[in-house]
């Protein structure tokens, strides 16, 4: 296999990288904004489509489950089709979506829907990682994937409070139709100015291997999205179905693992773990996905049922904190570029455990000021090791790891949201029932307030202890060194 490094350097600079980058962000951007954006309206949808919470909820749980099981097979789309037929492809799908949401007239259409548009993201985003990799000198990734940080934390973020604008003026499909025009022009500008910039290997297609994957991701993803939910929503984790999705998944993913490790040309490469720099990084983005997921749950239930504010007011109040963070990631990812990520993500990891500490005290008297404060801070935080930590571990991996690694690496993410989020909200209830169980009067206002609080107070000591791991794995984070003849190769040791 040709590999040529000074070769890969003169084809680096040929590449229009603005355009390129204009067009993956945009439709990046808007994918990840409408994956929160309909957050806001699943209480109104509720009675407009006529469905209970279970049922709505799965326009959650769905777009989840794909993600969860195409992510894990984008490492060999990435290797068997073009850069420009998958873009393309995530392009038409997302679209297709988008326009079918705009004209749902039915749960049952929007679900549709759904999937589509989730087809269309978990296709976009390995994607966009593998391409940065490929167009940016090492010395310069900081700073790209910086910008897809901006994209990945500020896209979700404002979903809610545009859409809670879109709601107050416009009905609910606008949310649709105000998204369709930027993902046309993402089309048009990737069809003009993206190059085809992976090399194709078109490794054998393994069958059992694809089956144990959607089977052990998409029974994971599946069953902590169905024991956690939202609310009421959730079916619990005595629920049989949810025991049983799980074990199949546990089962399937210790399958998968041991096939992967023998396969000569593996669907998902699992030996991009020896390099300890991109375990290490792994782990960090798990936990912080963990965190920035529950913490986001957790946050808007409290703001709204402990402090009896509007699901728009609630998304207002995390809305700086979350811009804020989307707007550090570039300049975090600059200054990893010049500094390495040892004391940015050491840092970060210690600033988020303070304000998750604090946080593990909140209840009915707490400011909503020093909630927007603390929030903000722990926004910081995050920017601080998200893209440092992602950076630094991608950058161990020799080239025809990428894109084995992203598909790993986007994995994780989603297994981690479900987890978070699940975890969260049974701790919160086994928070509430543990208090009521104690007091007197349990259907009292007061002890069902307190309660509420009590089982709030819990989840964040929850999210203390996943950022006290983190810190301590952040000890062990040391700067990956690429020199410019390895640089094809990998890392030198």
């Amino acid at each position: 296999m040709k590999n040529d490094p000074a070769q890969g350097q003169q084809e680096t600079t040929q590449y229009k990288v603005l355009p390129i980058l204009f067009a993956m962000l945009l439709s990046g951007f808007i994918g990840l904004f409408g994956e929160t954006a309909l957050n806001v309206a699943i209480t109104p949808l509720m009675g407009v489509l006529g469905v209970g919470a279970t049922t709505i909820q799965w326009l959650t749980t769905g777009y989840l489950l794909v993600m969860g099981i195409l992510v894990p097979v984008s490492g060999l789309l990435l290797q068997w089709f073009s850069t420009r037929q998958l873009f393309t492809t995530s392009l038409l799908f997302s679209i297709a979506g988008t326009i079918v949401a705009a004209m749902a007239p039915s749960f049952e259409i929007l679900m549709i829907a759904r999937l589509l548009q989730a087809v269309g993201t978990a296709l976009l985003l390995p994607l966009m990682f593998n391409t940065i990799l490929v167009i940016f000198p090492v010395e310069k990734r900081g700073s790209a994937m910086g910008l897809i940080g901006l994209v990945i934390m500020f896209a979700p973020a404002s979903g809610p409070a545009i859409s809670g604008l879109i709601l107050a003026n416009l009905t609910w499909h606008w949310i649709f139709w105000i998204s369709l025009p930027f993902f046309i022009i993402s089309l048009l500008f990737g069809l003009k100015f993206l190059p085809n910039i992976s090399r194709l290997t078109k490794p054998k297609i393994d069958a059992l291997s694809i089956v144990l994957s959607t089977l052990g991701f998409g029974g994971i993803v599946y069953g902590f999205s169905s024991a956690g939910g939202h609310g009421d929503a959730g079916s619990g984790w005595s629920n049989p179905i949810v025991i049983a999705t799980l074990a199949i998944g546990i089962i399937a993913l210790v399958l998968f693992s041991i096939r992967q490790l023998r396969m000569e040309q593996p669907m998902m490469d699992l030996r991009a773990f020896k390099y300890p720099m991109f375990t290490i990084g792994l782990i960090l983005v798990f936990i912080c996905m963990m965190m920035i997921l529950s913490s986001m749950l957790i946050l808007p239930m409290y703001l709204q049922q402990g402090l009896a504010l509007t699901a728009l007011a609630a998304g207002l109040i995390l809305l700086p904190g979350s811009l804020l963070n989307g707007f550090l990631s570039p300049v975090m990812g600059r200054l990893f570029d010049k500094f390495g990520p040892k004391w940015l993500v050491t840092i970060g990891m210690a600033l988020v455990a303070i304000v998750l500490f604090i946080y593990t005290s909140i209840d009915a008297s707490t400011p909503v000021g020093l909630i927007i404060t603390l929030h903000v801070f722990m926004m910081v935080g995050i920017s601080m090791i998200m893209m440092p930590a992602q950076t630094n571990g991608l950058n161990q991996l020799p080239s025809h790891f990428y894109p084995h690694g992203t598909a790993i690496m986007n994995t994780l993410q989603q297994v981690a949201g479900a987890i978070g989020t699940a975890l969260a909200v049974s701790i919160l209830s086994a928070g509430q029932a543990s208090y009521l169980s104690g007091v007197a009067d349990p259907s009292s206002q007061a002890n069902q307030a307190m309660a509420f609080t009590t089982g709030i107070q819990h989840s964040f000591i929850f999210a203390l202890v996943l950022a006290v791991i983190g810190l301590v794995c952040s000890f062990f984070v040391k700067r990956v060194i690429v020199s410019k003849q390895a640089g094809a190769q990998g890392p030198m040791h």
